[in-house]
């Protein structure tokens, strides 16, 4: 999942969205994203390795702990696309409406090929989160009920 992937897919002289670099810089930050896409869904973005690692929610991320969610894992983002709200034209990757439903930092805890253990502080997703890969690119999101 690299930005190549990201940038093969879009025609950025079309599309607001940010271009394809990578960006390292010391933060970590998380940001959640309603995309009114053909099919409503959250993206789900954490800021690694420069990129944004990223994850579209069908149901969106929970809230609350005791609910396990599908995420999609997708290509990775440019940081830059953290910011990132506004429409992206008919005919485009993704055309629909983009907001951005909530923003953070988050510390990553543990993090392996399968897994990623992290606590979020947002304004709508606060505490200690998990992603969980169960089959290629299909992974659980969830709050655990652990809030050390």
């Amino acid at each position: 999942m690299t930005l190549e992937s990201y940038e093969k897919k879009r025609n950025l002289s079309r599309t607001p969205e940010p271009s394809a670099k990578v960006k390292k810089t010391p933060r970590q930050r998380f940001v959640v994203q309603e995309h009114r896409a053909t099919r409503l869904h959250w993206d789900f973005r954490l800021e690694l390795d420069g990129v944004l690692k990223s994850w579209a929610v069908p149901k969106g991320p929970p809230v609350e702990s005791g609910i396990r969610r599908l995420a999609v894992q997708v290509e990775d983002h440019p940081v830059d696309y953290i910011t990132f709200h506004g429409t992206i034209p008919k005919g485009n990757y993704g055309a629909g409406s983009v907001k951005i439903w909530d923003k953070g930092t988050f510390r990553l805890k543990t993090r392996t090929d399968d897994m990623y253990e992290f606590w979020l502080k947002g304004k709508r997703l606060n505490g200690r989160y998990a992603l969980v890969r169960f089959k290629e690119k299909n992974w659980l999101i969830f709050k655990t009920k652990t809030q050390d």
